[in-house]
């Protein structure tokens, strides 16, 4: 009990940091800054579908309640946002566009899956569950800070090099996150291939293309919020190091990894892709 009600505590502190830094520059809402507001919306929806998810004990709605989180924002940031410039709209439409997909893709998966594995004990436990969805309150709003800020920033220049860079960049990452799950998902539906690991495609050159797909797209949206950041809002800068972190340490890559070595570690097979196989980023020849 105690070390999930530290652990949110913590990540409540350092939301509020970020929020605090990010709000310098925002565009006001009476005596509300637009960008805390937006901070915390996706806190407020995870918290309310925790509980009704804790006393069904399904995990069905986690990733799904993350999509609708970052579209609430965004929706709410440009609702609220009175001038905001073409920038600002660009962004707002990379992150809604990027959640929609993927909040759809989780949700369906885990529906035909019946059950989402990192869940099964943590459900049972009603703090450490609670500590869960506030982290994905957190996930929510640092993911997409740097953007946030540029969205609700008061200041909104145009377009510029950094802002079609930006674009370039979140555009490859989207397509190849987008590629690595359809082609894992064809791979699953094979019935041949229901106790193998996948290594033909992507996967041939990342053990875990999407994420990097995904830690790439969400580096082009900091380059794109960049030049409307100045002073404590370059605090938001943190988003991709934030998505990168837990990508690899903590939600995703660590966890496959010690999965797979559960189930393939004494295959042959299994320990030759993983020597010739970059767990991340994509070996570019071979």
């Amino acid at each position: 009990m105690l070390k999930p009600l530290i652990g949110i505590t913590v990540i409540l502190l350092v939301s509020a940091t970020i929020a605090l830094a990010g709000s310098q520059g925002s565009v006001m809402i009476g005596p509300y800054a637009l960008f805390a507001l937006c901070a915390s919306v996706g806190f407020l929806l995870h918290w309310a579908i925790f509980i009704p998810s804790y006393v069904f004990q399904t995990e069905h709605y986690f990733d799904l309640t993350g999509g609708i989180s970052y579209l609430s924002t965004v929706a709410l940031a440009y609702a609220a946002h009175p001038a905001m410039g073409s920038r600002g709209v660009m962004l707002c439409l990379m992150v809604a566009v990027w959640s929609a997909r993927l909040g759809t893709f989780l949700f369906l998966r885990v529906k035909r899956a019946g059950q989402d594995r990192r869940f099964t004990e943590i459900k049972k436990r009603f703090f450490r569950y609670a500590f869960t969805w506030t982290l994905g309150g957190a996930w929510v709003f640092i993911t997409m800070a740097a953007a946030l800020a540029a969205i609700t920033s008061a200041k909104q220049p145009p377009m510029d090099g950094l802002a079609y860079v930006g674009a370039l960049i979140w555009a490859i990452g989207f397509g190849v996150e987008i590629l690595a799950d359809h082609q894992k998902t064809v791979f699953r539906k094979d019935p041949v291939n229901a106790e193998k690991f996948i290594s033909s495609g992507l996967w041939a050159k990342s053990r875990h293309p999407n994420y990097f797909g995904e830690i790439m797209l969400w580096l082009g949206i900091a380059v794109m919020a960049f030049p409307v950041l100045n002073g404590w809002q370059l605090i938001t800068m943190v988003s991709p190091f934030f998505v990168t972190f837990l990508l690899v340490k903590v939600s995703g890559v660590r966890l496959l990894e010690e999965n797979a070595q559960e189930r393939w570690g004494t295959d042959p097979k299994y320990n030759a892709y993983v020597a010739s196989t970059p767990v991340l980023v994509p070996k570019l020849m071979g």
